[in-house]
């Protein structure tokens, strides 16, 4: 292949898709089956395997391996692909496995940034503007949604969901699921209030806020189960998109929420939701 971007050094098949526009740095191998669009950086000593689909200037630092074989005993060779989207900033040492038979696929959303040895296993769906720091390991079949902050050296159990706007605090292990708007921390791993600074960076309006604040005070402020809880919210608050994404999060979570603290129970103040 010609091109004027790409290091001599580098070993690129003749069948991968490359915009005129891609720079790509020494000793980096490119599969077959592979499309990359324009305006992206792809750094020495890449491996992208069969199946990879980069978008548009997105940036893949030295190390970075991009739809290796799935780590799945189940994984019998069928074709799957990592889709990865536009502005994509992607560290030194990820890795992003593609997909199984389960979802066919893995994918990174717009915007988004994953931090150096951080591992994105088989079937995992991360959103747009999501930041995972370094070292974060998840799981296959995770889903991370748009805006969530995932702390360093984090470990995200398989089928796990974490909800927009959520951020992780570092070292965490997730083993439930996160509903959106809110931060969790400690360990085992808890609800710790609303991810107020996140919202407030987003533009949230200071109404739309307490509503959530108040929303969440039903599930981890007045010791009643999530049943109980649920039917609070569905009977006691006006129809919102907020209230429906919160509702709709917890019912279809497959792993249950995290837990508030362990007696179930906070203050009359707001500190815990701040």
């Amino acid at each position: 292949m010609k091109h004027s971007n790409i290091h001599p050094f580098s070993v690129i098949h003749s069948d991968a898709k490359i915009h005129e526009s891609v720079i790509i740095g020494a000793f980096t191998t490119i599969y077959d089956d592979v499309v990359i669009e324009e305006g992206t950086w792809i750094g020495p000593n890449v491996t992208i395997f069969p199946g990879s689909r980069i978008g548009k200037f997105c940036k893949i630092y030295p190390g970075a391996v991009i739809a290796g074989e799935p780590q799945d005993l189940k994984y019998n060779n069928e074709y799957t692909t990592v889709e990865i989207g536009n502005y994509v900033t992607i560290r030194e040492c990820v890795t992003v496995n593609k997909g199984t038979e389960y979802n066919l696929k893995t994918v990174v959303g717009n915007n988004t940034l994953i931090m150096a040895y951080s591992h994105v296993a088989h079937d995992c769906v991360i959103g747009n503007n999501v930041v995972i720091a370094n070292a974060t390991n998840m799981a296959g079949h995770v889903i991370i949604d748009d805006f969530a902050i995932i702390g360093g050296m984090t470990a995200i159990h398989q089928f796990c969901k974490i909800g927009k706007h959520v951020i992780v605090q570092g070292g965490s292990l997730v083993k439930k699921d996160v509903p959106p708007y809110i931060k969790v921390g400690r360990e085992p791993l808890i609800f710790e209030g609303l991810n107020l600074v996140g919202l407030k960076r987003r533009g949230f309006a200071n109404e739309d806020i307490e509503l959530i604040k108040d929303i969440y005070r039903m599930y981890y402020g007045n010791g009643m189960n999530i049943s109980q809880a649920t039917m609070k919210v569905e009977e006691n608050f006006n129809e919102s998109i907020f209230k429906n994404e919160i509702l709709n999060f917890i019912k279809n979570s497959q792993r249950g929420i995290v837990k508030g603290y362990a007696t179930n129970s906070f203050s009359d103040s707001d500190s815990e939701f701040e």
